[in-house]
């Protein structure tokens, strides 16, 4: 049932959630912000871990004999979706996909050259905000566009807090079966159950007798790689777009200088959207004539292309000179 501006109806919240939170949200129209306080109580609730019984684990490395295997857990989106669902009701949120192609990429494992998938997610909660992030996926895997889909969806959750507990795992090696599965999977820390994350557990936080301790010191760990792949993003985006996502979402020059792994997360998404739109962009521009896309720099109080900093703008600009394109490029 709908209420006005597409929410939904707050009759209806008995059915749907008898929340204090369900019945701000029900409340409010989309347009409006909520207050820094309950936007606080949102990302709360929005950050506890999932139920263990939508936790699932993947294989991501395996020992050279294949007898051993690394792996990590993980949530299907529906685990997301459920989470959003409950908290915020369907009618309290929304995700649009853009999907595009890149140019081949010569592919490590294998040296084979291949074009890759790239999805972007776009999510936005009504009342809290909106978050972008990319998924890739090599395009002649069966299921390229789902899985890059997916992990755009899961990405651009991440940056509210959803899931994003997930990242300070590390793979834990355990015996596989003779079709690559794992014979057991490890059980869950404390942190990462919505009731010990509710008693205030957190990684890095328990003592001794916890079982992986080395997963909960992968904070720093994690923090790490995420300066890794941030500062290997500075070629692919280009001087302009490094410094403005950072300055703009972390307030800072370099990457080392951020110690949170959820603000990390945040810049490295935006700086993989800002890459696909890229490498999407110079697609479009071959088949547009450069006084059309001078126009229409100049419409959007541009001189040149090479003021282009931030993803918004990069955004408008694409979906212009992509219209152009399929007008015939002028």
């Amino acid at each position: 049932m709908s209420g006005t501006n597409g929410r939904a109806d707050p009759r209806a919240d008995s059915v749907v959630d008898q929340s204090p939170l369900a019945a701000v949200l029900t409340t409010s129209t989309p347009a409006q912000r909520f207050p820094l306080e309950r936007i606080r109580q949102l990302i709360s609730e929005l950050e506890v871990p999932f139920d263990p019984s939508a936790i699932e684990w993947r294989v991501t490395n395996t020992s050279q004999g294949g007898q051993r295997g690394q792996i990590v857990p993980y949530a299907d989106p529906r685990a997301y979706t459920d989470r959003l669902n409950a908290l915020f009701t369907p009618a309290g949120w929304t995700r649009k996909y853009a999907v595009h192609t890149s140019a081949n990429f010569e592919r490590a494992k294998d040296k084979k050259i291949v074009a890759k998938v790239f999805v972007t997610c776009e999510l936005t909660i009504f009342g809290l905000g909106s978050h972008s992030a990319t998924g890739e996926e090599w395009a002649d895997s069966e299921n390229a566009g789902t899985a890059a889909e997916a992990q755009s969806f899961k990405r651009a959750a991440s940056c509210f807090g959803l899931g994003r507990y997930l990242y300070y795992f590390t793979g834990v090696w355990v015996d596989l079966d003779d079709r690559k599965r794992p014979t057991s999977i490890p059980h869950l820390f404390d942190w990462a159950t919505p009731q010990g994350w509710r008693e205030g557990k957190r990684p890095n936080a328990g003592g001794p007798s916890r079982p992986g301790n080395a997963a909960d010191s992968s904070d720093s760990a994690r923090s790490d790689s995420l300066v890794r792949e941030i500062e290997g993003m500075a070629d692919a985006v280009g001087k302009r777009f490094y410094r403005g996502v950072l300055k703009r979402i972390a307030r800072v020059w370099n990457p080392g200088e951020i110690r949170e792994p959820a603000i990390l997360l945040s810049v490295l998404n935006e700086m993989r959207a800002v890459d696909a739109e890229l490498r999407r962009l110079d697609e479009v521009l071959n088949h547009v004539e450069p006084d059309t896309v001078t126009a229409i720099l100049r419409s959007l109080g541009l001189r040149s292309l090479d003021q282009l900093d931030g993803l918004e703008i990069l955004q408008r600009v694409l979906a212009e000179v992509d219209r152009a394109a399929q007008n015939g490029g002028s």
